[in-house]
């Protein structure tokens, strides 16, 4: 019986291990605001915002990181303990002068590094009364403009870098005698930093683990993508088979595999990990090949 039970534990601990192995580390920077994009805010007065801002995009992309369920994180504001541990366990690893973040997260076993800045902000907010009625209306109108750049940590490689430009407004009537709050508008920068944040996050996911088929049967399909992780009800994707490949001639370095289109198919149920898509064109859709969204045009 002890043996047994000794057996079974074992079984259970390798497991436990290989689907923790499964996971690859991600090293999450802080979102940092561009020098002139700094100076610009300050002389406009709007510092406060801009950093509510900062705070929600920090917050909200490792929400919507770990939501993808792909990665173990490492975020910057755990670097300083775990720089310690490998300092204590590790001292001939870690360079006492070297202050790097890119250090730091390999100390922590990332492989992946994500490092996003901010390099648009700007908040305005506009009143007007009406003659007939005598209210007075405030609009505010918020741009906000994030890079995210995925990094490999231990050759320092750009793997990915994307640009995402969003904007949006919220009106409402001003009641006299009621005081302002600084915070009321707080919800449209939590609203705008959760997008930047689900956009960012799904690119990383998307560089790093396509979407692929998991299996095919008739005229459905299941992949590897649930809530949270940019699937809903309704998306039609691309589906492409993937070739032999790709080097370019001049560096030598591999661009990937070619992509060739072989189908689409409509996402027709999400759940937490996996989705159903339902097959639209098929010309050749298997198990193992990529989804991409298309791109929308501007």
């Amino acid at each position: 019986m002890k043996i047994t039970r000794l057996a079974a534990l074992t079984v259970l601990l390798c497991s436990a291990t290989f689907a923790f192995a499964q996971k690859e580390t991600l090293g999450v920077d802080e979102f940092k605001a561009s020098p002139s994009l700094v100076e610009s805010i300050k002389k406009s007065g709007k510092t406060l915002e801009l950093g509510r801002v900062k705070e929600s995009l920090d917050s909200q992309l490792i929400d919507r990181i770990n939501a993808t369920r792909k990665f173990q994180l490492v975020a910057r504001s755990d670097l300083k303990n775990v720089v310690k541990e490998q300092e204590l366990a590790n001292s001939g690893n870690f360079d006492a002068n070297d202050k790097s973040v890119a250090k730091q997260f390999q100390l922590a076993g990332a492989k992946y590094i994500l490092v996003t800045s901010i390099d648009d902000f700007d908040s305005l907010n506009e009143q007007q009364t009406f003659d007939g009625t005598g209210k007075t209306m405030s609009r505010r109108t918020v741009r906000l403009s994030v890079v995210g750049k995925i990094y490999e940590a231990s050759s320092s490689k750009l793997l990915d870098s994307a640009n995402f430009q969003l904007s949006t407004n919220d009106v409402r009537e001003i009641v006299k005698g009621r005081a302002k709050d600084g915070n009321e508008f707080d919800e449209l920068f939590v609203a705008m930093s959760r997008d930047a944040a689900e956009k960012i996050a799904n690119r990383v996911a998307d560089v790093v683990f396509p979407v692929r088929v998991l299996s095919k049967r008739d005229k459905q399909i299941m992949i590897n993508r649930g809530e949270g992780a940019g699937v809903s009800i309704d998306q039609v994707w691309n589906v492409f088979a993937l070739g032999e490949e790709l080097i370019d001639p001049d560096t030598k370095e591999s661009l990937g595999r070619e992509e060739v289109l072989v189908g689409k198919a409509k996402i027709v149920a999400v759940n937490p990990k996996m989705s159903t898509a339902e097959i639209l064109e098929d010309t050749g859709i298997d198990k193992g090949a990529v989804l991409r969204l298309p791109q929308v045009k501007k």
